[in-house]
């Protein structure tokens, strides 16, 4: 079942809480499979030709009201706060956001722990401090379908002054929809309370204030919101980092650590934490099950409260560490307000084994890493200090993860198994930061206020 037949199924209007006609439907609408794409980031040289734009592309811009039904593509906008500043948005407002968006990502690198290979100083010039103002986001299930909204989108932008198109990167994958390593990718999605959609399984809802800015929190309050209420409600957050995957590297480290094909796989899919089909382990745990990976509504549908020890799973597989579920954690963590909505993007060449270390100097493969959260920035930063870059609330002290994690020195990743557990020496840094930026994503209702200037 497809991830749109998957929705249908369990939406119903009767259930929406949300305010959806004022929601981006990029918030809730999960990529199609296939998928193309286009990232396009923007300059702002001028206000008035910035917010010009702005306006120009609001009517484009879909809402989340029909976010169950067939679209042959959409586009997402967010703003950077150096964005929203050079679109004339007054101080008061601009104040009222969370520190770290004030500050950019590239600020941030020290709490991303993001250094060495992964500087800002080396990241690519879209990305530079200050330079990414707007970042436009196309999805499309077909190359002409997303011929037309780039169309759209281009035309608006020539029509405009004041505004200077500083990067594009194109996307995409097939119908298995698989990372650069070959694996199903984003197939973890949180269920939107008052969204419409009934969660799977033993899976419960999410507060959608988790994601949306002005709804209650899993706190039972909302999350701060910028001011006024017309810029800040409906809105959220968005973290956007590039990444340029080694995936040959990757392919020497499984093959020099596992003889057979057979275990090769099974090394790659105990560091993911799934096969490459999308199975998790937990449900498929000695062989690759693609029907079971393909299957919407059982490839999510499991927790690890049969796994204590993580003898299935282990505890710093990448999924583990990034979802632990109901794993028992050293330092105790409410999982629930570090969900994340995922709208990740590849792009490059299809994974095949016989890619090799010496094929990475091409850097034409690798992934968007896209999330959306109302705590989005506290989120990330938790997630780069805390469960990806160290392993103490697993109790496997400096043990980074295994994929995503910079290794400025080559680390240890810990197969739990009985009598002794296996430790495999050698990981490297599979994916390498290109750049990124913190953004805002307003409402339709904010995208309007913007381009009017409604503060006036």
């Amino acid at each position: 079942m497809s991830v749109l037949a998957n929705l249908k199924a369990r939406f119903s209007r009767e259930r929406v809480k949300l305010q959806l006609d004022d929601i981006q439907a990029l918030i809730l609408r999960s990529r199609p499979e296939p998928y193309v794409g286009l990232h396009a980031m923007l300059h702002v040289d001028e206000a008035e030709g910035g917010r010009d734009l702005v306006r120009r592309l609001a009517p484009h811009i879909p809402s989340a009201d029909d976010w169950t039904d067939d679209m042959d593509s959409w586009t997402g906008v967010a703003i950077s706060h150096a964005g929203l500043k050079a679109l004339g948005v007054p101080e008061a407002s601009l104040k009222s956001f969370p520190l770290p968006f004030q500050q950019g990502m590239a600020a941030r690198a020290e709490q991303l722990r993001d250094f060495g290979e992964n500087a800002p100083d080396r990241w690519e010039d879209a990305f530079r401090p200050g330079t990414c103002h707007i970042a436009l986001t196309i999805y499309a299930r077909d190359e002409a379908a997303l011929e037309k909204a780039i169309e759209v989108a281009m035309t608006e932008l020539e029509a405009s002054h004041g505004v200077t198109l500083v990067g594009t990167h194109s996307f995409g994958a097939d119908a298995d929809a698989k990372n650069p390593f070959g694996f199903r990718d984003s197939i973890s999605q949180p269920t939107v309370a008052g969204g419409g959609v009934d969660p799977r399984g033993d899976e419960r809802a999410i507060a959608a204030g988790e994601f949306i800015l002005g709804e209650n929190s899993e706190t039972g309050a909302p999350v701060a919101m910028p001011e006024p209420a017309p810029l800040g409600r409906n809105g959220s957050f968005v973290v956007l980092r590039k990444y340029q995957s080694a995936v040959g590297a990757f392919n020497d480290f499984i093959r020099a650590n596992a003889d057979s094909e057979a275990d090769q796989e099974k090394l790659a899919a105990k560091m993911f934490g799934r096969w490459r089909s999308g199975a998790p382990l937990i449900l498929a745990p000695d062989h690759d099950d693609e029907a079971l990976g393909a299957d919407r509504s059982r490839n999510n549908d499991f927790n690890f409260a049969e796994d204590p020890k993580g003898l299935v799973c282990p505890h710093s597989a990448h999924m583990r560490r990034l979802n632990p579920r109901d794993s028992q954690l050293t330092i105790l963590t409410d999982v629930n307000i570090h969900r994340i909505i995922r709208r990740s993007s590849t792009f490059g060449p299809k994974w095949t084994p016989d890619v090799t270390a010496a094929d990475d100097a091409n850097g034409d493969r690798g992934i968007f890493f896209i999330f959306i959260s109302a705590r989005a920035y506290d989120t990330i930063e938790f997630l780069q200090q805390e469960w990806i870059n160290r392993g103490n609330f697993i109790d496997l002290g400096t043990e980074k993860d295994p994929i995503v994690a910079l290794h400025e020195e080559p680390g240890t990743f810990t197969i739990p198994q009985e009598p002794a557990r296996k430790r495999v020496n050698g990981v490297t840094t599979f994916n390498r930061l290109m750049g990124g930026e913190y953004l805002f994503m307003p409402s339709l209702t904010a995208l309007r206020w913007i381009g009017e200037a409604g503060w006036r």
